[in-house]
């Protein structure tokens, strides 16, 4: 069990685990969980730690399918730059391993930022916690559980 499934249970929140064997020569996560899975990997959302300009973190939870707009996500934090996280520091602050970040029950309770493209779908696919493990979960819940804004920040 996750922190991340722990929590879930504990609400009694509407979701569903899915498993699948995580193959360590894939490469990236996020397009390993949607092929595994057969799902959209538009539905598929990866999260990643960026750090601001200011130091500090923020959460960004994106489609596998597209890229993070860094300079976007700035601009809604309202700094110059921002850049991805340095691997020790998203494992400190989140309390997870890379590639297996979940955007819920992390350590530290960072901003987070949902790109809009979450809003077309019913549910849609995170991380569970570990790799090998994603959680399907209404995109709104998601917004909820992290205190999350939508907006556009992929491309």
């Amino acid at each position: 069990m996750t922190p991340a499934i722990e929590l879930l249970k504990k609400l009694q929140a509407k979701y569903r685990i899915h498993q699948y064997d995580h193959d360590p020569n894939w490469g990236a996560y996020g397009e390993e969980a949607a092929a595994k899975m057969e799902v959209n990997p538009e539905r598929v959302f990866k999260t990643l730690v960026v750090q601001l300009d200011d130091s500090s973190l923020v959460v960004a939870i994106v489609p596998v399918s597209r890229s993070l707009d860094l300079k976007a996500l700035a601009k809604l934090c309202k700094v110059k730059k921002a850049k991805m996280a340095e691997k020790s520091l998203v494992e400190k602050s989140t309390g997870y391993i890379v590639g297996g970040v979940s955007p819920l029950a992390q350590k530290k309770k960072l901003k987070t930022m949902i790109d809009r493209a979450a809003l077309d779908f019913e549910t849609v696919y995170i991380s569970g916690g570990k790799r090998g493990i994603d959680l399907e979960l209404a995109p709104q819940l998601l917004a909820q559980l992290t205190r999350a804004e939508f907006a556009p920040i992929s491309k």
